[in-house]
């Protein structure tokens, strides 16, 4: 899987690279046939204490998936929204295996 990584008006650091490289790559235990991953990282300017945003992309054949979440870090901005995407994996498979 191909995995990148924008970092809107910042910087990343290698360790939230690192960390979010290691979220995505879980990923492949749900869907084996993952072609490419997007991930943008941006900090909203607001007075809101959760202004990390991260939005995640996951490119299937046939499908694919997105989630958008806002939090007061990077890293349970990510999380959220791999684990969103991990459910729209389940639930697409669970109708697929209710189709066939």
């Amino acid at each position: 899987m191909q995995v990148q990584i924008h970092s809107i008006h910042f910087d990343a650091d290698e360790q939230l690279v690192a960390f979010v490289e290691g979220k995505v790559s879980k990923l492949n235990t749900f869907h084996d046939q993952i072609i490419n991953c997007e991930v943008f990282l941006r900090i909203e300017k607001n007075d809101v204490r959760e202004n990390k945003v991260a939005e995640v992309k996951i490119h299937v054949p046939g499908a694919d998936f997105f989630a958008k979440r806002r939090s007061s870090s990077f890293e349970a901005s990510v999380d959220d929204a791999v684990d969103a995407i991990r459910r729209q994996i389940l639930k697409q498979k669970k109708v697929r295996t209710a189709v066939a």
